[in-house]
């Protein structure tokens, strides 16, 4: 009978090792860059799920210094699982310092007026739920242009209650400009449909099979019909935001930035390219989804044989004229945009005269924003809506 304790207690050591071991795999990307593009969703979601991860870490730990007590061996499981609640820990020693920062920027780009928006930044317990889906009226694959024989088509989130005509905020997909369609990020359409934003969600055409600048003319044919079709959907033609993620950040800003038009109120970019040339001469260390292959495919080569293009593509080049006021939101760990280029535009823009406001998330890899519950992606949402709301009113 001792001899059958003493392999059950065997089988719980080896599981809760193995279990330390995982959970320490999982973590130490919250530290390390990802060296591939395989490794690249855990760089992405271990700092956002932190919190998580450090709770199971405590429970492991547990777990290990209880059979530590019957078998030395387990002493290696406690180890571990203390690594591993130590790293998990570190974005959220970050975040109270990281939340001041941002409203000391804030207080100083915008003022402390926010038009009434709440200013619960971060609920610990959603990251433990899935994210909500708040009611509004979506019609989806509504045309807006046709290129080429290309039917390109938006899809409208309405608020489901309130005055209209409604400000509204045009979602631009990111994606490498190879994949993606307006049904992406569904979760942020509806959330802003419910804070009383008319928002459309746009598609454009993928390289490598169209190549710049097809993809800005896209995103300036949904702006030209937002304006025209406003009042018969509800929206205010004179109170546009432009928002984009990564890719579609690049061509938010670039459509909104070489747009004439007063009606854009605001333009904001997470973790969008700035200087093409620049993200192509010197690509991030290490590379995952290899930046110069996706530059190339979109503008047709390097900018030694291109460099019209890489300018033309590039929203730096735009920074030296009166634009809108611009949110740069970036993660300090990004190896697929580096954040020092959203704070190389931001000075750009405010030497220029303009209102601009860059925040870097200091545990954030490139599009953290993909788990809307994360860290990064509460307190981005946060900011955005502050942001959008002083500039529409």
């Amino acid at each position: 009978m001792p001899r059958v304790r003493s392999r059950s207690i065997r089988v719980i050591y080896w599981l809760v090792l193995a279990g330390s071991a995982v959970l320490l795999f999982a973590t130490v990307w919250i530290l390390l860059p990802v060296p591939n593009a395989f490794l690249l969703p855990l760089g992405v979601a271990a700092p956002e799920l932190s919190p998580a991860l450090f709770c199971i870490s405590l429970g492991m730990v547990v777990l290990a210094a209880i059979y530590g007590r019957v078998l030395d061996t387990a002493r290696l499981a406690l180890v571990l699982s203390l690594v591993s609640a130590v790293v998990s820990a570190w974005p959220l020693i970050q975040v109270p310092g990281t939340l001041r920062r941002f409203d000391e920027a804030m207080r100083r780009t915008v003022g402390s007026d926010t038009n009434g928006t709440p200013t619960q930044r971060l609920r610990y317990l959603d990251l433990f739920r899935p994210p909500s889906s708040p009611p509004s009226h979506v019609v989806h694959a509504v045309p807006f242009a046709s290129r080429n024989g290309v039917s390109l088509t938006l899809d409208v989130y309405r608020p489901s209650m309130g005055n209209r005509p409604f400000p509204m905020l045009i979602q631009v997909y990111g994606g490498a400009w190879q994949r993606g369609s307006p049904v992406d990020n569904e979760w942020f359409g509806r959330y802003f449909a419910s804070r009383g934003f008319l928002v459309l969600a746009i598609d454009y055409r993928h390289a490598p099979q169209w190549q710049w600048p097809a993809q800005r003319d896209d995103v300036r044919d949904a702006l030209r019909w937002s304006r025209v079709h406003a009042a018969e959907i509800g929206g205010d033609s004179n109170r546009l935001v432009v928002l984009g993620r990564s890719s579609g950040a690049q061509l938010a800003m670039v459509a909104a930035y070489s747009d004439a038009s007063p009606s854009i109120k605001a333009v904001i970019s997470y973790y969008g390219p700035v200087d093409l040339a620049e993200g192509w001469r010197h690509p991030p260390k290490p590379d995952p989804l290899h930046v110069r292959g996706l530059l190339e495919a979109l503008l047709g080569g390097s900018p030694a044989l291109v460099p019209d293009r890489y300018r033309d593509g590039s929203p730096i080049t735009y920074a030296g004229k009166k634009l809108p006021p611009t949110l740069l939101i970036y993660g300090r760990r990004d190896h697929i945009v580096e954040a020092r280029f959203g704070s190389q535009l931001s000075r750009a823009l405010a030497r220029a005269g303009n209102t601009s406001l860059f925040l870097e998330i200091p545990w954030s890899e490139h599009a953290f924003d993909v788990i809307p519950n994360g860290l990064g992606g509460q307190i981005a949402l946060s900011y955005t809506e502050q942001f959008m709301r002083w500039a529409i009113r």
